[in-house]
């Protein structure tokens, strides 16, 4: 049993880690444009309301938007946004506010 629970383990990270790689900043960048008036323009928000994206981690921001878009987490701003969204996007929109930062 601890073996298969450490396969499984392992399997979901390296999904993760191939995931990770193959997010392209530089498109996400170009999708952030219509996140940037709630969010910044480098991802720091000027409303208290608003979190900062940039300088997240990256699991933790795609997790978040996929929330929002599968409907998992709601908010009458974010779900609408977020419902376009195809696993790429979130991906790319991830790793471009990681990789900025805070």
């Amino acid at each position: 049993m601890h073996k298969i629970l450490t396969l499984t383990v392992l399997a979901a990270l390296s999904l993760n880690v191939q995931t990770a790689m193959s997010a392209d900043a530089a498109a996400g960048k170009s999708r952030a444009a219509s996140c940037a008036a709630c969010h910044g323009v480098n991802g720091i928000s000027s409303n208290g309301l608003w979190p900062n994206l940039a300088g997240q981690k990256e699991q933790y921001l795609a997790a978040q938007i996929k929330a929002f878009r599968d409907g998992d987490r709601k908010n009458p701003m974010m779900s609408p946004m977020a419902a376009g969204l195809s696993d790429d996007d979130i991906a790319n929109l991830a790793a471009y506010y990681a990789g900025l930062g805070k």
